[in-house]
């Protein structure tokens, strides 16, 4: 992939956006609100909307702070490296169209990427609003875990050298919206680094009629496609390996075993008391 002349130790924040448009004013201005010098650009990629108020909220954006692209309806992995190809920032954060950003990856985020040359991703909390409330509260980056469920979200900040180095995010998911899943885990194949920030770094929309809600209906399917493809396998020899251990687990806490357990100890103390004898 051509990468344009970089914005060194910059981020350029980049937005899918179908139909979404008044709910795409509050993630812009979640933005403005914590906008400093790290920030380099804002990229908002039109996926093919058919909603006459998008089209015109993107026509009437300010074309000095946002670059605005227009492409067909190809899907979520497509329009997120139409954006990231053209941006000029050393690092990337992508950001969904209804969701808002806080001052973290603006400021710590960059700060320890520029910091550690090592350091491939920094991601962070979230907080949920809308039909939900509270702290979504992230795990430390293990692999294992990783290939099991997917506990980072879309919006974290890395390197684009990362985005590179995996050819950017899958375009041919048979549905959107495990992209994110599928691409965190190339890039710790590849042996790029992960911080966790425990703290919010920004603000995740919980909406009943949501893309995601729909996709996780196809789980199974969208499983099988991630952990089958030419180049996976080690992933899915380690899916496999944490889904023996998680049965051998689940056996050791079932009200069988346990039972079993407590049936058997007085065999147990018996023999050892009678080797002991022999002895």
């Amino acid at each position: 992939m051509n990468s344009p002349p970089s914005a060194k130790g910059k981020i350029s924040i980049v937005i899918p956006c179908f139909n979404q448009g008044e709910l795409l004013l509050e993630t812009l201005a979640s933005i403005e609100k914590f906008r400093n010098d790290s920030l380099n650009e804002v990229i908002i990629v039109n996926d093919g909307s058919t909603d006459p108020t998008t089209d015109q909220i993107l026509c009437e954006l300010d074309a000095n702070r946002y670059t605005v692209l227009h492409q067909p309806n190809e899907g979520l992995g497509k329009a997120r490296n139409t954006g990231i190809e053209i941006a000029r920032g050393d690092f990337i954060l992508p950001v969904d169209s209804d969701n808002l950003i806080r001052g973290a990856y603006l400021d710590r985020g960059v700060a320890l990427l520029i910091q550690n040359p090592d350091l491939g991703v920094v991601y962070g909390d979230a907080e949920y609003f809308g039909e939900r409330t509270g702290r979504w509260r992230v795990a430390e980056f293990d692999l294992m875990s990783m290939v099991k469920v997917n506990f980072i979200d879309a919006c974290a900040l890395y390197r684009k050298c990362v985005w590179e180095s995996v050819g950017g995010y899958d375009e041919k998911m048979p549905r959107m919206g495990w992209e994110d899943w599928d691409y965190w885990m190339r890039v710790a194949l590849r042996g790029w680094r992960f911080m966790h920030l425990d703290e919010i770094a920004f603000d995740y929309r919980v909406r009943q009629n949501s893309m995601i809600n729909d996709t996780n209906q196809y789980a199974r399917e969208l499983s099988a496609y991630i952990f089958n493809k030419p180049g996976n396998d080690v992933l899915k020899a380690l899916r496999s390996q944490g889904e023996e251990i998680d049965q051998l687990l689940r056996i050791r806490d079932s009200l069988d075993y346990r039972v079993g357990r407590l049936i058997l100890s007085p065999v147990r103390k018996t023999r050892r008391l009678l080797s002991g004898l022999r002895h």
